[in-house]
């Protein structure tokens, strides 16, 4: 004799199971998306929903068009530049000189009053 649950398979929670219960699903449509590694994704969307032009592939996550046979290309994601290469970017080198000088000049001055 088994031993268990009554309401095995079920969770907690979930209430009657059934369409009827649900209401009944909104018409939808599937969509075929393709990116450059020819991975196709069929997401769903409402017959009545604005359908995107790109959509990113769930397999390696580069952008899907709807044309085949020509995918989006890729897009070119910057590399990580530090606070000191922004910095690099907006002063040049005889500026930073001049900064140096500067702070170096506040300090002594301030040294030299203590």
């Amino acid at each position: 004799m088994s031993g268990g649950n009554a309401i095995r398979g079920t969770r907690i929670g979930g209430g009657p199971s059934g369409e009827s219960e649900r209401g009944e699903p909104v018409p939808r449509i599937p969509v075929s998306y393709w990116c450059a590694n020819k991975h196709e994704s069929r997401p769903f969307f409402a017959v009545d929903a604005e359908i995107p032009d790109e959509w990113e592939c769930p397999s390696c996550g580069l952008p899907a068009g709807r044309d085949q046979n020509n995918p989006p290309k890729p897009k070119r994601t910057e590399p990580y530049k530090s606070h000191f290469a922004y910095v690099k970017e907006r002063r040049t080198d005889e500026d930073g000189a001049a900064l140096l000088a500067e702070a170096l000049e506040r300090l002594r001055k301030r040294r030299e009053g203590e």
